[in-house]
């Protein structure tokens, strides 16, 4: 697993799906002083494509802090105004004795980018992030979706670049009930699940404000036979699939990924959640839940707590 730490991009291992309080813990990649992507590195991803691992994450060059001829263009204050994707590539058995090394950055048209993933589909790889309408737009931060010729090479054109996402529903938008709130109101953390059993092609990602109790997970749905970089064809469900349980004191769950038990027999999801929502960012800890799904396929998931949990079927 890889998670946010601001300087590195760093890669746990755990024997136990459940239990990453023992895990192990090694750097991947230290970035030089002076690059673009020398700080702030936020939320890398690994991936395994055609056999080569590939860790994406986004990063900035100034600590998230624009010079004052740069913020004045932002109609809000726009201290990730620099933030981009980046690429590293990595080969070996598995990821832990992978040797990974700088690959270059990732496209996205000189404009803001975060949460950048890998979607794979019959029709080709595609890129999907947290992006902005303009190059200083600030706020709110939507889905955008680009075609890739390869894992760090975006074949499409500023021109085709879709949208495919906006914060439209009160939950994507952070607080509730303010006038005029796109300030705040997110759309990010974009993660593909699949259905198995059905083939059906899901994009699940995180709405709201990341660091506030009301960070949770919204739905989208490709059409079958859909085209990725169609924004007709992706359906947004109403309401959120999975938000705070104040019940069990679990709050600003989001930024999901999605794996199978051992014997293949279970579906999990692994989440980030705060147990204490005044604190933000600093009271966030990796939690892992099974799901199931719904007699239309769509994913079931569970309401958010602190187990604990029994361990995955095979593990």
């Amino acid at each position: 697993m890889t998670y946010t730490t601001n300087d590195d991009v760093t890669l746990l291992r755990s024997q136990v799906l459940t239990d990453w309080n023992s895990a192990e813990s090694k750097a991947l990649f230290t970035p030089p002083p002076g690059m673009n992507y020398s700080t702030d590195l936020w939320a890398p991803e690994l991936h395994q494509l055609n056999g080569t691992w590939y860790v994406i994450f986004t990063a900035d060059p100034r600590n998230d802090s624009p010079s004052p001829e740069v913020d004045m263009y932002c109609p809000y204050n726009c201290p990730a105004v620099h933030h981009r994707m980046y690429v590293l590539e990595g080969h070996g058995s598995d990821p832990w004795s992978a040797n990974f090394a700088y690959k270059t950055q990732l496209d996205t048209y000189h404009q803001f980018a975060i949460d950048g993933t890998y979607f794979q589909h019959t029709s080709g790889l595609y890129h999907i992030y947290s992006c902005w309408t303009t190059q200083y737009a600030a706020w709110p931060a939507n889905l955008c979706i680009a075609k890739l010729e390869n894992p760090w090479t975006v074949a499409s054109p500023f021109s085709e670049r879709q949208i495919i996402s906006v914060p439209s529903f009160p939950w994507e938008k952070t607080p509730y009930g303010r006038a005029e709130n796109d300030r705040l109101s997110s759309n990010e953390g974009p993660q593909q699940l699949t259905n198995s059993r059905t083939g059906q092609q899901f994009l699940i990602y995180s709405a709201a404000r990341s660091d506030n109790r009301n960070y949770c997970l919204g739905l989208l749905e490709l059409t079958p036979g859909g085209d990725p970089m169609n924004p007709s064809d992706w359906r947004k469900h109403q309401y959120p699939v999975f938000y705070q349980n104040p019940a069990e004191s679990a709050y600003g769950v989001g930024h999901a990924s999605f794996v199978s038990s051992p014997d293949g027999t279970e579906d999990w999801i692994v989440y980030h959640g705060m147990q204490d929502p005044t604190n933000g960012w600093s009271a966030r800890t990796i939690r892992t839940q099974k799901f199931t799904w719904n007699d239309d396929g769509t994913p079931n998931f569970p309401k958010p707590g602190y187990g604990p949990y029994e361990t995955p079927s095979g593990q």
